[in-house]
């Protein structure tokens, strides 16, 4: 039987569909606070609702929260609300995600589109959240990663691949980049490949794949308090495993979040 998590308060981003919606719906059946996060208010509610109606979800204990990761304003704005609503954030489950486009795309703020929602608006959000993470021992962060980060390169020299842009490379950076940022000392936090689910992100790796459900009882866990955690740990599903060796090299976490504090106009 799996262990209640009654008092403790998490945030999902992407929560509106996929791993991220059956993370939400496990979390709550266990008893904690969701923070169910989308794009938009109207995506988060009907999200919520849905788990309410569909999954038996107590509404009690669901919260939508909307932020558009295309836009940093949005993401600095959820930030303050989620720490003044919520002074006591328990664990973030970083796992909203989109596939690259078949054409470069930049946001407003001038980053490749994956590389700011799958990783700087996370990188963003989580150094916002910090206080909340940290106002009791035990806070954390999961982000839900790739096994594709091992083929991927972070290009120092042009991250929002202006010269050469290839939309498997451009989503695997943004898969690297979220698994070294586990391994930033200022929160605890880990990775988890929840293996090849049939979400959206399908068509990157195949034709087919397990249940979300599946893949978000991964993610899960590692939420649990009793679960024990290293900071920068990476794991395949259930099992620790190492990650890409630039994911625990010191000088990569380092000179990624100098990157990163520029991208974001961010001074940590």
């Amino acid at each position: 039987m799996p262990s209640s998590l009654s008092g403790r308060t998490v945030l999902v981003t992407g929560a509106t569909s996929g791993i991220g919606y059956e993370s939400a719906r496990q979390l709550s059946e266990r008893g904690a606070t969701v923070l169910v996060h989308g794009r938009t208010p109207e995506e988060a509610r009907a999200a919520t609702d849905r788990l309410i109606a569909a999954a038996g979800a107590d509404a009690a204990r669901l919260r939508p929260v909307s932020a558009d990761f295309a836009r940093l304003e949005d993401v600095e704005r959820l930030a303050e609300a989620v720490v003044r609503d919520h002074p006591r954030l328990h664990a973030l489950v970083n796992n909203a995600a989109m596939a690259a486009p078949e054409r470069h795309t930049l946001t407003e703020d001038g980053n490749e589109i994956a590389f700011q929602v799958n990783f700087l608006a996370h990188y963003l959000l989580t150094n916002l959240l910090e206080p909340a993470l940290t106002s009791e021992p035990g806070g954390r962060v999961v982000n839900v990663s790739s096994s594709l980060h091992r083929a991927a390169a972070i290009q120092w020299n042009d991250p929002q691949r202006i010269r050469r842009y290839s939309r498997l490379a451009a989503y695997a950076q943004s898969q690297l980049a979220l698994t070294v940022f586990a391994a930033d000392p200022r929160v605890t936090a880990v990775s988890v490949d929840p293996g090849i689910c049939a979400t959206g992100l399908l068509p990157l790796y195949g034709h087919e794949g397990m249940p979300a459900a599946e893949g978000a009882a991964h993610v899960v866990h590692l939420c649990d308090p009793s679960t024990e955690i290293v900071n920068g740990a990476y794991y395949d599903r259930s099992t620790r495993v190492a990650p890409a060796a630039a994911a625990t090299d010191d000088r990569t976490v380092k000179r990624l979040t100098k990157l990163a504090d520029l991208l974001v106009g961010h001074t940590a």
